[in-house]
């Protein structure tokens, strides 16, 4: 019998698979929520995991659960439905929230918890779907002391690095300001193919020209992977969700009473994607939207 932690897991999509099986692989006792994709369900079930029927069943049965869903919604309806988390926590359970999330949410979960002895962490995540298979991930977290030597151990098994932000909210307040910059970059990079297209520059000679300077990093080649790669799953983020990030981020912004006028006008690119009926598409494609709302195509 394992002696590792009990672990619990919400939300087997493109990261939360990789991470589940990081953490199964890694000798964990596992437990899983059915969805209704069951691939990935069905996958760690043959590699030894167990389906339970809801959420309070994982809060009752595990030491550690870690959730990965879509935003605060879907975390809150994971904790307070009426068979969520809450209703199964006890004294000594650590939730791991992965998701990108409100932090002002967050903190009220957290004091939810801990009103019944339990730990509530936010540990959202840096890195990509790929990386989530192999453990190397990064983790920005926001706990109390004992929630993070709870939940560090956990984390460690698909996170290689691990940055302890502050008390519960912090690693949520950071993510936002991580995912500002990339999809800051993201609106950025499609204004200016845009702007290139219409004066005569191909996307490939702008990459020529960029790629190996000061300017160059790991998500401009991530993005333009497909910009000019072709790779329609070079970044397996979807536009809605980076609009709610973004609107997160506002909701940050205005809470601390700072400007945010950069924020904003990344956001509105994103807003006019999802307006057009592009929510579901990857974060790169927002050069193919920015391009053809100026007369542009890129390819």
């Amino acid at each position: 019998m394992s002696n590792e932690a009990r672990v619990g897991f919400v939300g087997l999509g493109f990261m939360g698979r990789g991470m589940a099986a990081c953490i199964l692989a890694a000798g964990h006792p596992l437990a899983v929520t059915g969805r209704r994709n069951r691939a990935p369900v069905e996958g760690l079930l043959a590699k030894g995991a167990r389906e339970v029927a809801d959420a309070a069943t994982l809060a009752r049965e595990s030491d550690v659960v870690v959730l990965c869903v879509t935003g605060s919604p879907q975390v809150e309806d994971v904790a307070r439905g009426d068979r969520g988390l809450l209703a199964g926590a006890r004294a000594g359970l650590t939730i791991v929230d992965c998701t990108t999330a409100d932090p002002t949410s967050t903190e009220r979960l957290a004091a939810e918890f801990a009103a019944r002895g339990a730990h509530f962490v936010d540990a959202p995540l840096g890195g990509t779907p790929a990386q989530a298979e192999t453990g190397a991930l990064s983790a920005m977290v926001g706990a109390t002391d004992e929630g993070f030597a709870a939940a560090a151990p956990v984390i460690g098994r698909f996170a290689a690095k691990i940055e302890r932000i502050g008390p519960p909210g912090a690693g949520h307040r950071m993510k936002l300001l991580n995912n500002f910059l990339s999809l800051g970059y993201a609106a950025i990079y499609s204004e200016a193919l845009a702007l290139a297209a219409k004066s005569g520059i191909a996307p490939e000679t702008f990459d020529r020209a960029i790629r190996g300077g000061r300017m160059d990093c790991g998500f401009y080649r991530t993005f333009f992977d497909y910009v000019v790669g072709g790779n329609p799953e070079a970044h397996k983020f979807t536009i809605a969700n980076a609009y709610k990030d973004l609107r997160y981020l506002a909701a940050m912004a205005d809470a601390a009473g700072v400007a945010n006028p950069v924020g904003t006008a990344a956001k509105n690119s994103f807003a006019l994607a999802v307006g057009l009926g592009k929510a579901e598409r990857y974060v790169p494609t927002l050069s193919d939207v920015v391009a053809e709302a100026n007369g542009a195509k890129l390819r």
